[in-house]
């Protein structure tokens, strides 16, 4: 299963590959987890050296709303809340790493927890999130998707492909 967007939308401010802000984060399956490496640019800083903690915030944000992709049916979601401790000061320069697993799945309700780390080293915890995300509603899908019918139907070809 493809758990990168490949639409023609692409404009997600974590993981859109048209959007020049972005931290364009992509993602790969290791066991019952979703992984990104990615790498924050200098407009990403807050103080001189750090990345800005609503960096770090949107970039966990990001992987634990795709762990819903590890769910029996996957399906879009959105935040409902997300819980941030950061660890330490995360360093402008380094290559990231965001790893989320599926917590549970119950009803519309999709539960996920992660970390970020140094992609060369995951021993180094610099932050860790946990989350609860919506599944959208068809109702919802159609509103907010009305001009990109290929994200509508992302989850559903991935489905049918399995």
């Amino acid at each position: 299963m493809d758990v990168n967007d490949t639409t023609d939308y692409q404009r997600c401010f974590a993981c859109g590959q048209n959007n020049p802000s972005s931290l364009k984060m992509t993602f790969r399956t290791e066991n019952d987890t979703v992984v990104s490496d990615f790498q924050p640019r200098e407009e990403h800083q807050g103080f001189p050296g750090v990345i800005h903690g609503g960096i770090i915030a949107t970039a966990l944000d990001e992987a634990l709303n795709r762990a819903s992709v590890l769910a029996d049916k996957p399906t879009w979601t959105m935040t409902g809340r997300l819980e941030v401790r950061y660890r330490r000061y995360v360093p402008y320069g380094p290559m990231l790493r965001a790893r989320a697993s599926l917590v549970s799945k119950r009803g519309r309700m999709v539960q996920a927890s992660g970390k970020l780390t140094l992609a060369d080293d995951e021993s180094v915890v610099l932050a860790e999130a946990q989350g609860t995300f919506m599944a959208l509603t068809p109702e919802i899908l159609d509103s907010v998707m009305q001009d990109y019918p290929g994200m509508r139907s992302f989850f559903e070809d991935e489905v049918n492909d399995m």
